[in-house]
């Protein structure tokens, strides 16, 4: 150990928890020799998997515990399927589950909407608090969407008439 201590004192902060008087915990932490056990325990019984549950292909399979409650369906399912072909490392990966979170959004209010429902959008999307405590923005974000709109309607008016002649 002396040796090993020698080899690496170049290294700024090695072994400064060598000494136990001088480790954060002391003297309250009680030293009952389970911190040398931890890494030899008995993994308990993993969570059944009675649905679909994607994982990283970089792992060997699902995680000890996982969410159930919305398994992939739909159209936003096909893609969250395919974006788990990708490293999480990599757009392939984080570009697709983006599209398929809005894909989500738009297969729920369908989905409100066969149920009888009709979803009080403005609603759930805050606007009543953004009018209250962020009317600047929230004035900011009508303005560009009415803009966007606006723009996207003469563009495409414009085309269909270039056609007609």
């Amino acid at each position: 150990m002396e040796n090993m201590s020698e080899e690496y004192a170049h290294i700024n902060g090695w072994g400064v928890d060598a000494d136990p008087e001088n480790e954060p915990t002391y003297p309250m932490k009680k030293y009952t020799g389970d911190d040398h056990r931890r890494l030899n325990y008995e993994r308990p019984q993993l969570q059944p998997e009675t649905v679909e549950v994607l994982h990283s292909n970089e792992r060997p399979g699902v995680s000890a515990v996982f969410g159930t409650s919305v398994p992939p369906s739909g159209l936003s399912g096909i893609v969250r399927r395919y974006s788990f072909k990708y490293s999480e490392g990599s757009f392939g990966h984080w570009i697709p589950l983006l599209l398929a979170d809005r894909i989500n959004v738009v297969e729920g209010i369908i989905d409100d909407f066969k149920r009888g429902h009709i979803p009080n959008i403005l609603a759930e999307k805050g606007w009543k608090a953004e009018w209250k405590y962020n009317r600047s923005g929230a004035v900011k974000k009508i303005l560009v969407a009415a803009a966007v709109t606006t723009a996207l309607v003469l563009w495409l008016s414009r085309k269909k008439k270039k056609s007609l002649i």
